[in-house]
């Protein structure tokens, strides 16, 4: 059975102290699971990666990016590369998020060369994919999964794609308070299943993870995690305070 996978993306917020503050609760609110159970990640904004990864020193937690270059150094103002990231204690990294591709350009072809850095800095990455609400009511959710799927593995050998977590994450659920019902998320992600099965094998695509992203909730964890195609929660506004995201993760253990 693949191990389940929580991952709270704080996005734009949490100053140093906050991110602190956070941090500190969820390790006393979280201390007795045990990690052979579930894979808990946190992923600050960059000015808090350094003080958070002091705290998940030998804890039940991990500490992730929310995005990175592809290169390891050089003239790129603003950026942050793998080769920062892994000396700072990072073990995960987004890439590809929805917000990075709809306010910053991310293509398929810089989600592509983002993933083989990450792998090379022996980064997990997990790959966001899926469709926006006119995609959607267009009927092109499966197109456009497809899309992002092929185009960000491309080249990435069967051996690399089980180090990789695929997050299914339907823009139009995102910070919307809307979520996709457990049929809706299933559906995408038994699709993605597919695909990994086509351009792998049945067994690679059974053993890599997936996860829902969408407006996960305490309320909404356990329904989710029962499906079949989803291995974990890629989580926005709910892992910004201590209580619903130690909900979540609560929530999502033993349900399958």
């Amino acid at each position: 059975m693949r191990k389940p996978i929580i991952a709270g993306n704080w996005k734009m917020y949490k100053t140093i102290s906050q991110a602190i503050e956070l941090a500190n609760g969820l390790k006393r609110e979280l201390y007795k699971i045990d990690p052979q159970d579930i894979d808990i990640v946190l992923c600050p904004p960059f000015t808090a990666l350094t003080e958070v990864a002091e705290i998940l020193t030998d804890s039940n937690m991990s500490l992730g990016a929310q995005d990175m270059h592809w290169e390891d150094e050089g003239a790129f103002t603003g950026e942050i590369s793998g080769l920062f990231l892994k000396d700072i204690g990072a073990k995960y990294v987004i890439i590809g998020h929805s917000e990075r591709r709809q306010f910053f350009g991310e293509t398929n072809e810089t989600v592509n060369k983002k993933l083989k850095a990450a792998l090379k800095h022996e980064l997990t990455p997990i790959i966001c994919v899926g469709e926006n609400l006119a995609e959607r009511e267009s009927n092109k959710t499966f197109a456009i999964v497809r899309n992002h799927v092929e185009g960000g593995l491309k080249d990435i050998s069967q051996q690399d794609a089980l180090k990789i977590i695929i997050a299914y994450e339907p823009v139009w659920a995102i910070g919307t308070g809307k979520t996709a019902t457990p049929s809706q998320a299933q559906e995408a992600q038994k699709f993605i299943r597919e695909i990994l099965a086509k351009r792998y094998n049945n067994e690679t695509a059974q053993a890599i993870r997936i996860q829902y992203g969408g407006s996960v909730k305490p309320e909404n964890a356990a329904e989710l995690m029962k499906e079949p195609d989803i291995d974990g929660a890629l989580v926005g506004g709910a892992s910004l305070k201590t209580e619903s995201f130690a909900a979540i993760i609560k929530n999502s253990m033993g349900v399958k």
